[in-house]
C-alpha cells in the first residue's frame, strides 16, 4: 500500500514573507501540502538575512515572483486561489482589505490564516517579536532573545490552525471562506505562561533557583544540568554534592566532555552548552 502524508493533495498559497508564515508554511509541508510561496518582487527579506535558513524553510516549495499591486499580479494570485484549498497571510487586515483577499477568500472557499500582531482594535498597530515579548516580559533587559519565541510558536499556531480549518470545512460543507487568525502577541503571552506563574522566572524552580537544574561551567567551557527529578537530584547528589557551590567548583575541574561521559555513564540529564 502507497504511503500518503496527512496533507497529499492539499494546496496551501502563502502570501507571508519574514518569519512566522515561512515556519508555518514549511510545517504543512513537510505533512504533505503542496506550497506555492508567492514573494513581491523584492524577494522575502527572510531571504536576505539568512539564505540558509530561507532555503531550509522554502525547501520543495513553488516560489513565485508576483507583483500583487499590479491588476496582471492580482489576476494570477487569483488564477492559484481557485486551485487551492488553503491561503496563509502574514500582514495587517488593512492591506489584506486593500487586496480584496476577503472577497478572494469567499470566492473560492479557501481556509485563510491570517498571522496578525495584535487582536481587537490594535490589529493594525504594528510589531515585532521583540516588541511582543517585550509586553509579556520574557526579556532580560539589556539582553537579546536568542530564540523569537512569539515567531515560531505563532508559526505553529497558524499550521495547527490550517488543519483546524480543514476539517470545519469537512466538518460544514461548502461554506465559503472559513478564516483562522493567528495573533503573534497571543503566542507570545502562551510562551511566557511559565514565567508568569513563576515557574521559569529568575531566581524560580526552572529559573536558576536549583541547584540541580543550572548551567555551570566547566574547565573548557559549559554543562546544562537538569537533574529536576528526586532520582536524578539523588544520584547526582550521590556523586558529587548538593551545594550549587561544591557543584560549580568540581564540574569546573574537569573539560565538558568528562562531564558528558560521566552523564552517560550514570544516565543523568546532561549535556554540553554549545554556542554556534
Amino acid at each position: 500500500m502507497q504511503h500518503r502524508e496527512p496533507l497529499d493533495g492539499v494546496t496551501v498559497i502563502t502570501l507571508a514573507v519574514n518569519l512566522p508564515g515561512p515556519l508555518a508554511a514549511a510545517r504543512l509541508k513537510s505533512m504533505g501540502a503542496s506550497v506555492i510561496k508567492v514573494e513581491p518582487p523584492v524577494g522575502d527579506p527572510l531571504e536576505a538575512a539568512t539564505t540558509a535558513y530561507y532555503g531550509e524553510l522554502t525547501a520543495g516549495q513553488d516560489i513565485r515572483k508576483v507583483d500583487l499591486k499590479s491588476e496582471g499580479g492580482l489576476k494570477e494570485l487569483d488564477a492559484l486561489a481557485a486551485e487551492a484549498d488553503i491561503l496563509l497571510t502574514a500582514m495587517r487586515p488593512r492591506a489584506a482589505a486593500a487586496l480584496g483577499l476577503p472577497e478572494l477568500i469567499e470566492r473560492h472557499e479557501l481556509v485563510h490564516v491570517e498571522i496578525v500582531g495584535f487582536a481587537g482594535d490594535r490589529a493594525d498597530v504594528p510589531g515585532h517579536d521583540l516588541t511582543y515579548q517585550a509586553a509579556h516580559a520574557t526579556l532580560v533587559p539589556g539582553t537579546m532573545p536568542t530564540v523569537p519565541v512569539a515567531d515560531v510558536l505563532g508559526g505553529e499556531h497558524a499550521a495547527l490552525e490550517a488543519l483546524a480549518g480543514l476539517r470545519q470545512k469537512e466538518q460544514l460543507g461548502a461554506v465559503g471562506g472559513i478564516v483562522k487568525r493567528v495573533v503573534l502577541d497571543e503566542a507570545a503571552a502562551w510562551a511566557a505562561g511559565p514565567a508568569r506563574h513563576g515557574l521559569s522566572s529568575p531566581g524560580s524552580h526552572l529559573g536558576g533557583g536549583s541547584p540541580f537544574y543550572n548551567t555551570y561551567p566547566t574547565a573548557d567551557g559549559h554543562i546544562a544540568v537538569a537533574c529536576i527529578e528526586p532520582h536524578f537530584a539523588k544520584a547526582l547528589a550521590e556523586h558529587i554534592g548538593t551545594e550549587e557551590a561544591v557543584l560549580e567548583a568540581t564540574f569546573a575541574e574537569k573539560p565538558t566532555a568528562h562531564w558528558v561521559d560521566f552523564a552517560a555513564e550514570h544516565d543523568l540529564p546532561i549535556e554540553a552548552v554549545r554556542t554556534g
